[in-house]
């Protein structure tokens, strides 16, 4: 049995292989996952289609490949045991040495700047895997070690002034393009505003435990950030808008794109007629795609299109950014850390937590007066929640 390259969305010229799962002379069963084939967007997975026996890999981890193009072959049913208790022998992998680690595993823990001694294996007598990273990444234990003594990379030397050269993935090549795209395509200002988000914390105080009772998902900021932009871009159509040659496009519906951090990058899946959704609809779409985000589970479809973007760097202590604009959209909302000030109230002084806003706008197309009304209007709406539930 031939396995193949899948069909790769429209866009998508060719692709790499991240891992190989499996070994030559491994036993594998009908819709194990034997190797993850990255594009520039999403990592998909080619899957056994019958119980059986891998054979040849043709290609190994990091080769550049085509649709549809054989990349390994598998033996449907059973194979000579003397077959598949070799190969783990010979594909043992040697101690204290960087070879215990696949290509993709070593580019990831170059990238996050990581201790790979520290990191508990839970592949083939102790092979750290890519999932093993994530979960060390996300604070989470390992999975136990199935050999008896794990093996791992030596901690480098104190002293040590060696470098290490890994290739960028696609998706780090991809986002740097867009980047630079961004930078040099586009007349970009960022404009500045503050928010106190006392009047939604108290909300989310008084309401937290009724509405996960009611919606069996957690109320939380996103989904008013969310409300208060389709609002805004209600009002102010030219941020709603994107330019298209000569052209400019009035888009008559609301995708908002969330960035989202994970792994592999960072990515901006798209929540579909915000308009249309409420706050536990908007909640339990973000939680989704958060998910499949870091489990590398993100679809074509799930990162195409969008008309405006909004990024969180609060989460990560962030106080103030001016965030890139996503192409071809023409804005871009930056929300930051929640912290404690003293502001002035009615000419007295308060401690209130206060979040500053920034919007990142591409000034071809958004002129100063629309960019701050429409900053404004998400302040107002932000500050006034009940004005969001009122739609008002």
């Amino acid at each position: 049995m031939e396995i193949k390259v899948p069909v790769l969305p429209e866009s998508v010229a060719d692709a790499t292989i991240a891992t190989w799962h499996v070994k030559t002379g491994e036993a594998v069963s009908r819709d194990q996952v034997l190797v993850d084939i990255e594009t520039d967007k999403v990592v998909l997975e080619v899957v056994a289609q019958a119980d059986g026996v891998m054979g040849e890999i043709v290609h190994a981890e990091g080769a550049t490949v085509n649709a549809e193009q054989v990349i390994g072959h598998m033996t449907a049913g059973g194979a000579p045991a003397v077959k598949a208790e070799a190969a783990p022998a010979a594909a043992a992998p040697a101690a204290e040495s960087d070879d215990v680690l696949t290509p993709s595993v070593r580019r990831l823990i170059a990238e996050k700047g990581l201790d790979a001694a520290k990191i508990q294996g839970s592949g083939k007598n102790g092979r750290v895997t890519k999932e093993d990273v994530e979960k060390f990444l996300s604070g989470a234990p390992a999975a136990p070690a199935k050999a008896a003594a794990a093996v791992a990379a030596p901690a480098p030397v104190q002293g040590d002034r060696s470098q290490k050269r890994v290739p960028m993935t696609r998706l780090r090549k991809t986002i740097a393009n867009r980047l630079l795209e961004a930078k040099n395509s586009t007349a970009m200002l960022t404009t500045f505003n503050e928010v106190n988000m006392k009047p939604i914390m108290d909300l989310r105080k008084q309401y937290q435990d009724v509405f996960e009772k009611k919606h069996g998902i957690r109320l939380g900021f996103m989904s008013f950030y969310v409300k208060a932009v389709t609002e805004a871009l209600k009002r102010f159509p030219e941020v709603n808008a994107a330019i298209d040659g000569d052209d400019i496009v009035y888009h008559n519906f609301f995708d908002v794109s969330i960035a989202v951090s994970t792994p592999r990058g960072l990515v901006t899946p798209v929540l579909r007629d915000c308009d249309k959704m409420n706050l536990a609809e908007i909640e339990k779409a973000i939680k989704d795609l958060a998910i499949k985000g870091r489990d590398g589970k993100l679809s074509m479809d799930d990162l195409t299109g969008g008309n405006f973007t909004i990024t969180n760097g609060g989460v990560f202590g962030s106080l103030m950014s001016t965030p890139i604009i996503n192409p071809p959209q023409s804005a871009i909302l930056g929300m930051h850390k929640i912290q404690d000030r003293v502001m002035v109230v009615d000419g007295k002084m308060e401690i209130l937590p206060m979040m500053y806003l920034a919007l990142s706008y591409d000034h071809r197309i958004i002129d100063g007066k629309e960019s701050v009304g429409f900053l404004v209007t998400i302040k107002e709406l932000l500050e006034d929640p009940t004005r969001i539930l009122l739609d008002i």
